[in-house]
């Protein structure tokens, strides 16, 4: 099957990409152009007509790219035409009507490069990652896993640990042959040093994801605090409605910011009281739940009333920067036992001391993004993958003290499935949906 889609974004732009990748490139192409194709991978100016018709659609460049030597592995082309609507549209109708060429699904080019052996899977992720960064930093950790150090690192482990199985396999075939004792110190110091890597590895702070999904921010706190005001005061726009009616915001409210590079996703939750409305006390449920989840809490208090017993003290044990407001109506002092807390005093009102507030977040965004120069965790399914591995390595090394090899063969083959599963060296067809369906239609 021969797949099409519009590969530039949609709306009007001064020029519009529609790819095509399948058997019948070379074919579509000729008859798209009335001509023979142009040479490879060189830019050619051709009329684009109507198929069916033989009328003159626009006049753009072609690009055709030969099999295998293109970006999915197949015959390829690109069609750059004027972006408007009309002809994008045009184009993609007369594809539609040849005989075995069918709309691409999302991510689905980039799906071929992966099956027909162009990139791992690893680079295919980060393709996507690329395509919908929004801040430096994660188009950086994008680039850095599409050059392949991740796909490096766990390759190798993989190999040592195929060394380490032929050795053990080798004891089961030939049961009769005693392995020498300095082959078996060898297998038990070579998982161990493969262990403890995956170990490092897993000990990450969780830096990468959060790059890659954004640092989460929950504001939290009692109603009519002032946190929907901090939220659009932080995202400089009306994004959540302000009342002096308490208990208005009953849901969670999201926003992406851009905070110095920085994704961040900042969430204003229900204000924490008891209640007897069930629509309300839902709210307080999923504000505890987010703030639970949170790699920062802005816990906003009211100034004239600050009481910091029950639920309040424990959002403020960790990763907390207490937020007291309206200190335009402060008479007094604050209490020296609030004073030590880690607390910034802010008037919402009278936009005083939001950049000391800010340059708070910014510090605490800096140390949580700290890491060493391989990030290589970038998703969850990366992370579950390795520790499924490390607690079969962590079963094979305990079978083999007591010389059960059968049974630590099969702990060893699973390990190493595993770490294949993350570049895509082993049959992943049932992952394949998961991934690919992110991306968007043309990638």
């Amino acid at each position: 099957m021969t797949i099409y889609a519009l590969s530039s974004g949609p709306g009007v732009s001064g020029v519009a990409v529609i790819r095509i990748s399948g058997p019948d490139t070379s074919d579509i192409v000729k008859a798209l152009t009335n001509n023979v194709l142009p040479k490879p991978r060189v830019a050619t100016l051709r009329k684009i007509n109507n198929i069916n018709s033989s009328d003159l659609i626009d006049e753009g460049l072609i690009l055709w790219f030969p099999g295998p030597e293109s970006y999915t592995g197949e015959d390829m082309a690109e069609i750059h035409t004027h972006g408007g609507k009309a002809v994008v549209q045009a184009v993609l109708d007369v594809l539609s009507q040849v005989k075995n060429c069918q709309m691409a699904e999302p991510g689905e080019f980039t799906k071929l490069a992966f099956q027909n052996g162009k990139i791992n899977l690893l680079k295919a992720e980060s393709i996507g990652d690329l395509i919908s960064a929004e801040t430096e930093i994660q188009r950086l950790q994008a680039v850095k896993i599409m050059k392949g150090k991740s796909a490096e690192v766990f390759e190798g482990l993989r190999e040592k640990l195929l060394k380490i199985l032929s050795f053990i396999e080798a004891k089961i075939d030939f049961p009769e042959e005693d392995l020498p004792d300095e082959n078996i110190k060898k297998i038990k110091q070579d998982t161990l040093d493969v262990l403890n890597k995956i170990l490092k590895i897993l000990n990450d702070q969780k830096v990468g994801e959060i790059i890659r999904e954004g640092f989460k921010i929950a504001i939290v706190g009692p109603t009519n605090a002032g946190k929907s005001s901090l939220l659009n005061n932080l995202s400089k726009r009306e994004v959540a409605i302000v009342s002096e009616i308490a208990g208005t915001t009953r849901d969670v409210i999201e926003t992406h910011l851009n905070i110095d590079g920085y994704p961040v996703i900042i969430s204003d939750t229900a204000g924490i009281r008891l209640s007897k409305d069930e629509i309300e006390k839902k709210g307080i449920k999923l504000s505890l739940k987010k703030a639970e989840n949170a790699d920062l809490k802005l816990v906003v208090v009211d100034a004239k009333s600050i009481d910091l017993k029950g639920f309040l003290n424990d959002l403020l044990k960790k990763n907390a920067i207490l937020v007291v407001n309206k200190s335009d109506l402060l008479k007094e002092k604050l209490d020296p036992e609030i004073s030590k807390l880690n607390h910034v005093l802010i008037s919402l009102k009278d936009n005083l001391n939001i950049d000391k507030l800010i340059l708070k977040i910014k510090n605490n965004l800096k140390n949580k993004f700290i890491s060493d120069k391989d990030i290589l965790i970038t998703r969850e399914r990366h992370r579950q993958h390795l520790l499924q591995c490390a607690d079969h390595l962590k079963n094979f090394y305990d079978k083999n003290d007591k010389k059960d090899f059968d049974k630590a063969a099969e702990d060893l083959r699973l390990a190493t499935r595993h770490l294949g599963m993350i570049v895509g060296k082993v049959d992943v067809e049932e992952i394949l949906g998961s991934i690919f369906n992110d991306f968007c239609i043309g990638k």
